[in-house]
């Protein structure tokens, strides 16, 4: 059984708002044994695994880690929503600043991702991918901590590991994308036709992205200053 399977099944239980015991007795097992589940400590069998998606109204894929879904379902590309599209007719109320600062960065993955779609380069877009997904991974954990009953075997990683292990990560990430985007290792990953296409100016950015060039300049300007504040 993976790592994940434990953690999960206490996540349901505690979701639930029982105890072991009243989880226990509805899943017609002992609570001794119950523990040992959701510590790890001993391994269940596929009818426990099934019963216990029945108790908890969700997938067995889900139980098992196999998908981050309740329902077990993969996503696929198409299925994935625009950004915008999600919150038609769900605007923000109050301040301003989540809705202007949430179109500065959305505008600018938009661009990021069409330039590194011209690289044509995967190990690239994995890198780079992979550190932007670090960074919302690390905001999250710290915006779900604003509420300190909110449930901490949500994720796998202790909080008090998870802000080391995902700058390290991004560190690695980093690492990696730059020795790709500037050919350090000695591999043509970006074909040499590319590169020369991959001119970038302010002037290039707003003629080829008219709608999403001003975000990314204002971003890169707040972040400037935050970096000189700090």
């Amino acid at each position: 059984m993976n790592s994940d399977f434990p953690r999960i099944l206490t996540l349901l239980r505690k979701e639930r708002g029982i105890s072991q015991k009243e989880a226990a007795a509805q899943l017609n097992i002992s609570q001794a044994l119950l523990s040992h589940y959701e510590k790890g400590i001993r391994e269940c069998g596929l009818d426990f695994v099934v019963r216990a998606a029945d108790f908890y109204h969700v997938s067995c894929d889900f139980l098992l880690g196999r998908s981050p879904e309740r329902t077990g379902t993969t996503l696929s590309v198409e299925d994935l929503p625009e950004a915008d599209s999600a919150n038609k007719g769900n605007r923000m109320k109050g301040s301003i600043l989540p809705t202007l600062n949430k179109k500065l960065i959305t505008n600018s993955l938009s661009i990021i991702f069409d330039l590194l779609q011209r690289t044509d380069c995967r190990e690239l877009t994995v890198a780079v991918s992979n550190f932007l997904m670090l960074s919302v991974y690390r905001m999250f954990r710290v915006i779900y901590g604003v509420n300190s009953k909110n449930e901490q075997n949500f994720f796998q990683i202790p909080k008090h590991l998870s802000s080391p292990k995902a700058i390290a990560a991004m560190v690695e990430e980093e690492a990696t994308a730059m020795t790709l985007a500037e050919g350090l290792d000695g591999k043509k990953t970006i074909a040499a036709e590319k590169r020369e296409q991959m001119v970038i100016t302010s002037e290039s950015l707003t003629e080829e992205y008219p709608q999403h060039a001003s975000s990314l300049l204002n971003l890169i300007k707040n972040s400037e200053h935050a970096m000189e504040k700090g």
